[in-house]
């Protein structure tokens, strides 16, 4: 497959994904999203790792920026979660805070194996991670 159609299928894909995250987030008991992103893959597939691990987020981060989309950190690692494991790949959904003065922020961040994260990287650090979804350590 050329190039440029896998980043249209990618990118198509990530569009759907992210708006269906963003629904869900706004109107599903937080329950529901929490017991869905806690579920594994029907499968695992290995092969596919290296190839998703490159695409996915790729996709999520170029579509979320879009000022019609404008996706906040939640939907943006649900919608890659949702991607992963449809691809066989277990990832893990992580939810932190952190305390800036009197404010407390949160945020949410996907990883990859042993502590790789994919999606929401540029903020995690800063956080304290309070619990993950989904997904195995090895």
């Amino acid at each position: 497959m050329k190039h440029k159609t896998k980043a249209r299928l990618y990118l198509r894909e990530a569009t759907l994904a992210l708006a269906l995250a963003r629904l869900g987030v706004r109107f599903l008991p937080a329950a529901w999203i929490l017991a869905w992103a806690r579920r594994p893959p029907r499968r695992i597939n290995r092969f596919a790792l290296a190839e998703a691990a490159n695409w996915v987020p790729w996709a999520i981060e170029t579509i979320a920026a879009k000022p019609w989309m404008q996706a906040a950190c939640l939907p943006r690692a649900l919608a890659a979660q949702a991607m992963l494991r449809r691809r066989g790949i277990a990832s893990r959904l992580c939810l932190g805070v952190a305390r800036d003065d009197v404010q407390l922020s949160a945020h949410a961040w996907l990883e990859l194996g042993q502590d790789l994260i994919i999606v929401g990287e540029a903020q995690a650090p800063r956080f304290k991670r309070l619990v993950e979804f989904g997904g195995e350590r090895a």
